[in-house]
């Protein structure tokens, strides 16, 4: 019995492991693999391009043809494929023959609601075009949003902006309009809230409780994800409002960075420091740029290269890396944020890339030619 029951639980905590492991595609020596958060390859670099993990399965191109492979690089899809895009919500887009087709996990062909065009599968949805008007499917191919839309903007964590007769307002991944179609201009959905635009010159926030006009402003800036106040523009300075449309910090600033972790990054026309939440200046103005703090409490802050402070303005780990914004063009070419993500930081240094953990010590001592931040794989 206790065999059967160590057994068991083996097989369950391997199945914890594998549904929350984390893999980073990583280039060595000309060929692309995936490390874990230890920085050992658990997919040795085989590959001459590669995307991250999306949806349980990595996009990689093995000779001339695309295929999908498994978290333990296993082949999901065999190699078959001149173009392909990643999988989400079970459904990849490929082009089989001269055509682009859907296909299922195991390469089996969908037919999937029609459509004048067909459009890669992102955050559990795909756009349905007619004519000129666009709608939505799920992974199901059911049509969840009717073909109605001027416009659909790409999703972001399943929020979307739209658009009909020239009013905006935001659908989300299930096909529903969370805000009305009745502004001029919109932002993007986050935290359940959004910036608008009624009418020129009449920005606002817009929650639950409707729109809401934030005096003054002449310019609104999204909300960050988790964060509770946005940076706003009044006449030619820079300040900060909550998600009520309340003036928390007056515009007194040049430039300034959205709050994180309880500190924003603010400008004074020649250097950058960090406030907190009433608005004192608790880092002073000494560097050329600077980044959000991390839960670690550390912040990427720049003058010839980067380096990281604590909350005292310490740097604690020293200014001598280079910290890339976006994808290095092996992979999706999607913005990613800089500084220390969920406890590692990815840096250059003398032409390599590679992982500084919050101690400055690099993750397995390890360099490579590009490296990709860390992704979940389900």
């Amino acid at each position: 019995m206790k065999k059967i029951f160590l057994a068991s639980l083996l097989i369950v905590l391997g199945f914890q492991i594998t549904i929350s492991q984390e893999l980073a595609a990583v280039r060595e020596n000309g060929k692309v693999g995936y490390i874990d958060k230890q920085g050992e390859f658990v997919i040795a670099p085989a590959y001459k391009k590669a995307n991250n993990f999306s949806d349980g399965l990595a996009l990689v191109l093995d000779g001339k043809k695309w295929g999908y492979i498994n978290a333990d690089g296993s082949w999901a899809i065999e190699p078959q494929f001149k173009k392909a895009k990643d999988f989400s919500a079970g459904v990849a887009m490929v082009i089989s023959g001269k055509d682009w087709i859907y296909i299922d996990k195991t390469g089996k062909e969908l037919k999937l609601a029609s459509s004048d065009k067909k459009y890669a599968f992102k955050d559990g949805v795909a756009f349905i075009k007619k004519g000129k008007s666009v709608g939505l499917m799920n992974g199901k191919g059911e049509v969840i949003a009717e073909p109605k839309f001027q416009i659909i903007k790409g999703f972001r964590d399943g929020y979307a902006k739209c658009a009909l007769n020239d009013k905006w307002g935001i659908i989300d991944n299930k096909g529903k309009i969370v805000i009305a179609l009745e502004y001029t201009g919109i932002g993007n959905y986050v935290n359940g809230v959004v910036r608008a635009e009624k009418g020129e010159g009449n920005l606002g926030l817009v929650t639950s409780d409707g729109f809401v006009k934030v005096e003054g402003a002449s310019r609104i800036w999204d909300f960050k994800a988790g964060g509770k106040y946005t940076i706003a523009k009044k006449g030619e300075q820079i300040g900060f409002i909550d998600t009520k449309g309340n003036w928390v910090i007056e515009p007194q600033f040049v430039k300034a960075k959205a709050f994180k972790n309880g500190y924003a990054g603010v400008y004074n026309g020649n250097k950058w420091g960090f406030v907190d939440i009433n608005g004192k200046v608790v880092i002073d103005y000494k560097f050329d740029d600077v980044d959000y703090f991390s839960p670690e409490g550390l912040a990427p802050v720049k003058n010839d290269d980067w380096g990281f402070i604590n909350t005292k303005g310490e740097m604690v780990i020293e200014a001598k890396y280079g910290i890339t914004v976006s994808s290095f063009g092996f992979l999706s070419g999607k913005v990613q944020e800089k500084g220390f993500v969920e406890g590692l930081a990815r840096v250059k240094y003398n032409k390599k890339w590679g992982f500084l953990k919050p101690d400055g010590k690099v993750l397995a001592d390890k360099w490579f030619e590009n490296a990709e931040p860390f992704v979940k794989v389900k």
